[in-house]
């Protein structure tokens, strides 16, 4: 009976270890739903001190910078055709290629506009009033005698298709756009011709004159030999009779340019 009551000592003592191992494992999940604030309650002193919750967003990578585009400015617009910055750069390097009238007197940019202006008024016309067509062979033609007679091509041996496409490089142009560029050029001086100069004549001591007084002292200043007057002789013809029929020309684009809309854009003006 001793044995028995032993046995249910032990056992007794058994569960009283059972059920303080159960209550020592459930005292710190009391104390974190104790120390967790209600729902409406005023957190403790203690969890109002404590960091606030920081949300990091990713970063994003940066995106390139957009370089400016550059606008190319109107200078001026003929009956709604525009005259652009870009025109009037073209203008220059290209009367930079003539050996006669416009290459002979110094850059003015106000003159390349007026010229680019009077242009554009003639090609207007001459779309209502059209003359033989100028075939690109035949610009290129010109263009092969010009090349021989332009004291600044003589560095580069212009006389080789190689130094010509360098020297026009130098000048910006290719030789397809420089021969579209000169072929206008020719059917505007046809209009011209057509319409002015009719009835004009230039004699050969005219010629000659301008040769010896004009060009041969143009061709000393660069140190470049001359080519001989007959070479030249059509070229000179064609600025003399650009100077006779300057004033009749002069008249008749005043009057166009009072029956159209020519505008003349300033820097700083805004283009509407």
């Amino acid at each position: 009976m001793l044995l028995a009551a032993l046995v249910m000592l032990l056992a007794a003592l058994v569960m009283l270890l059972a059920a303080l191992v159960m209550l020592l494992a459930l005292l710190p999940r009391a104390k974190a739903q104790s120390a967790a604030p209600a729902a409406g309650q005023t957190p403790s002193v203690a969890q109002s001190q404590s960091p606030a919750t920081v949300m990091v967003m990713p970063k994003l990578p940066g995106m390139p910078a957009v370089q400016g585009v550059e606008v190319d400015r109107v200078v001026a617009v003929v009956n709604g055709q525009l005259i652009l910055d870009s025109d009037v750069d073209r203008e220059r390097r290209f009367a930079a290629l003539l050996p006669y009238g416009e290459a002979s007197e110094p850059y003015s940019r106000d003159a390349a506009i007026e010229r680019l202006i009077n242009r554009d008024l003639i090609l207007q016309q001459l779309a209502l009033q059209p003359v033989e067509d100028v075939t690109m062979q035949a610009a290129a033609k010109d263009l092969d005698a010009l090349r021989t007679s332009l004291p600044a091509c003589k560095e580069y041996h212009c006389e080789t298709q190689a130094g010509w496409e360098r020297f026009l490089a130098t000048e910006g142009f290719t030789e397809d756009s420089l021969t579209r560029l000169w072929r206008q050029r020719m059917e505007v001086m046809a209009f011209i011709e057509m319409r002015f100069r009719m009835g004009i004549k230039i004699s050969p001591e005219e010629v000659q004159e301008y040769y010896t007084k004009t060009l041969l002292p143009q061709y000393a200043a660069q140190h470049v030999t001359p080519p001989p007057v007959r070479a030249i002789a059509s070229r000179i013809q064609e600025v003399l009779l650009q100077e006779q029929v300057s004033k009749l020309l002069d008249d008749w684009l005043e009057s166009l340019r009072a029956q159209g809309d020519v505008v003349v854009r300033h820097p700083g003006e805004e283009t509407p």
